[in-house]
């Protein structure tokens, strides 16, 4: 069974999350590569669980920029 993952873990770059082992960024196990997988967190920011999973919210965007028909 998967382990639980952690939406805003302390220091999400001390480890690993291409996996569910979740190994020390110092000596991955899974062997999928040199480098570790960052974490959601550290890709989009402290908010990324939120992102998309409002369907009547639409596509708004904060400051749109006025665009005039020509």
């Amino acid at each position: 069974m998967a382990k639980k993952f952690p939406i805003h873990p302390l220091h999400p770059e001390r480890n690993c999350w291409g996996c569910d082992k979740y190994c020390p960024s110092t000596s991955l196990a899974c062997g999928n590569g040199s480098e570790r997988t960052q974490h959601p967190m550290e890709l989009f920011g402290d908010d990324w669980a939120h992102e998309g999973l409002d369907p009547f919210a639409g596509d708004t965007i904060a400051n749109p920029a006025k665009i005039t028909p020509s």
